[in-house]
């Protein structure tokens, strides 16, 4: 299968922007048409609005019609993430932090299958685009099993119940295309399968794991060595489905994402390789880390790939200077944090019906702290729930600091990947259910 072909991102970057906090307001205003054309810039203007809200369901689930924008309405949809994050931080002392009036979100615009977790602060979207979830079910399938062989026969059914094309249109409501949205979703069957394969429940084991990601990150990452040694290397590449899967998602994203874009995703690949690595050898020593040591693994060993290519994804760049800004980095982790942590709740009594101990928050906090099943789960939802208003505080602070449409549109992405990412996995009754606590 051909990679498609898609534009090349384009940086929205104004001159006069050269550090966050230092922006020249007469400057920007000036550059807004410009900047706004390069944040849209897939096949004529397509500009987003300043409050987001899903996509429009249009006659073809492959692609957004070169003009259409969506609607601006005040429902909080699958990219209602500026509208939350204009909102600002919730709780006592935080009015000012404010940049408009809080208006309260109206009921969300579609039932939810599954139960959320009782107290888990989260904000209800819609359900994914119906054409678009089922296009890019299809797609991956054939992908996983025509192109990279990812798994046997007796795997389908799991496969199936990733419900992974629901996941990722859910996640990615600004991606103009369906082909766009391949990027991402090639991307998480092939972190998953690293995972299953080499880490968990599908021939996983924590003995020689160091060795497997390394050989299977150079599918990410190419190695460049002496020519007697370059074909080794190379026919490794399809020695295994993860190695096969990383090597085919990867080739499809650098054809599609900017230099800056390919070389952060490798980063933040190697972040998540280095946390699995720190969890398996917690696994062979037997021990059960201290919290804290827990917290700095998951942000690590989390979903931050995933919301990193928000903007490759959306089919614009954000300029490497600007997403490298601390601040920025900061509101990264904070929403990868919470959105791992969402994961770690959802799949508690899944992981105990495993074998063997896996460690999540909840089990962490009750070994460590001393506290009853139940209190260490519900410590862990207001440990989501303060990493959750922390990422609203800072992408709030942020948007207000720097007024650049390609950042506002960034955080847009990652507030919409925070809420998509909560939906598929209350809604995902295939994998998940909840524990009797309550």
């Amino acid at each position: 299968m051909p990679v498609p072909e898609l534009p090349p991102p384009r940086s929205s970057l104004p001159e006069a922007v050269t550090r966050l906090g230092a922006t020249v307001p007469g400057a920007v205003a000036a550059r807004a048409d410009e900047t706004g054309a390069a944040v849209g810039a897939f096949s004529g203007a397509h500009t987003l609005p300043t409050l987001p809200a899903g996509l429009p369901s249009g006659p073809s689930p492959t692609a957004l019609p070169p003009t259409a924008a969506p609607a601006v309405t005040g429902s909080p949809g699958p990219g209602g993430g500026l509208e939350r994050l204009l909102r600002g931080p919730h709780g006592l002392g935080t009015a000012g932090l404010r940049l408009t009036p809080r208006e309260e979100p109206p009921a969300p615009v579609a039932a939810e299958k599954g139960r959320p977790i009782p107290g888990l602060y989260h904000h209800p979207v819609p359900e994914p685009d119906p054409g678009r979830v089922d296009e890019v079910s299809r797609r991956i399938k054939a992908w996983a099993l025509d192109e990279v062989s990812l798994y046997p026969e007796e795997w389908e059914e799991q496969f199936d119940g990733f419900s992974v094309g629901r996941y990722m249109v859910g996640c990615h409501p600004d991606a103009p295309t369906v082909d766009h949205l391949m990027l991402a979703t090639r991307l998480m069957v092939a972190e998953n399968a690293v995972d299953d394969c080499y880490c968990e429940d599908h021939g996983g084991s924590p003995i020689g794991l160091g060795e497997r990601l390394l050989l299977a990150h150079t599918a990410l990452d190419p190695l460049y060595t002496v020519g007697e040694y370059q074909p080794d290397w190379a026919a490794s590449l399809h020695a295994d489905a993860p190695r096969r899967a990383y090597r085919s998602a990867m080739d499809y994203f650098v054809r599609a994402a900017g230099p800056s874009q390919a070389d952060r995703l490798r980063h933040d690949m190697a972040r998540l390789h280095l946390g699995y690595l720190a969890e398996a050898a917690w696994a062979q020593q037997d021990q059960v880390p201290e919290v804290w040591e827990y917290l700095a693994m998951r942000q690590f060993n989390n979903f931050r790939p995933c919301p990193t290519i928000t903007d490759t994804v959306g089919g614009y760049e954000l300029p490497a200077d600007l997403h490298a800004q601390p601040d920025l980095q900061k509101v990264i982790a904070l929403a990868s944090n919470a959105t791992t942590i969402v994961n770690d709740l959802y799949s508690y009594t899944k992981e105990l019906d495993a074998p063997g101990r896996h460690l999540n928050l909840p089990v962490v906090i009750a070994e460590r702290e001393g506290l009853s099943d139940k209190d260490a789960y519900l410590k862990s939802v207001e440990i989501h729930n303060e990493l959750m208003h922390d990422f609203e505080t800072e992408a709030a602070a942020l948007a207000a600091a720097c007024p650049v449409p390609s950042v506002g549109r960034f955080l847009r992405g990652v507030a919409a990947w925070v809420d998509g990412n909560h939906h598929w996995h209350q809604s995902n009754t295939y994998r998940y259910s909840l524990p009797d606590f309550w």
